[in-house]
């Protein structure tokens, strides 16, 4: 596990590396419980759904973690200014990323006070310079900014928020 867990990046490969691992490793482990090949398959496609799983809910969490500091750093600013942000992930299953992050509305009705946001994903491919751009929107929530858009980026994070 430790080993897929350090591809970063290879967000398919794990999804589907750690699943298909953990679903041969709990068929083996039912193998030698019981000679029922209907029990050994229904362990292993458990183990195999119960890993995926796990593996999606870390996933969420980073996206969720990387949108948090994007809000953080465009919570700030007004329309047109621009700031940086960068989120370091603990746990390498993805790259840590950088960027930028501006405002180019104010959307704002009585308590509601929300901003639409453009922010670049900055990278480096073949010594080239990369900006990948994406819209999102974010209102405030008590004292801090919170992602507010429902599907984010979708052919970034695909379905995993």
């Amino acid at each position: 596990m430790s080993l897929v867990m350090g591809l970063a990046g290879c967000q398919s490969l794990v999804l589907e590396g750690s699943s298909a691992g953990a679903g041969i490793a709990g068929a083996a482990l039912a193998q030698k419980v019981t000679d029922n090949a209907a029990v050994t398959t229904g362990i292993g496609v458990g183990v195999q759904a119960a890993t995926r799983s796990a593996v999606q809910y870390v996933q969420r969490e980073m996206h969720g973690y990387t949108q948090e500091v994007i809000a953080t750093a465009a919570g700030s600013l007004k329309e047109g200014e621009v700031a940086n942000w960068k989120s370091i992930h603990s746990i390498p299953m993805e790259p840590n990323e950088q960027g930028r992050v501006t405002v180019s509305r104010v959307i704002s009705q009585g308590l509601l006070e929300c901003k639409e946001i453009v922010y670049s994903v900055d990278s480096e491919e073949n010594s080239m310079p990369r900006n990948e751009f994406y819209v999102a929107s974010i209102c405030k929530d008590g004292p801090r900014w919170a992602w507010a858009t429902a599907e984010p980026a979708v052919s970034r994070w695909g379905a995993l928020q």
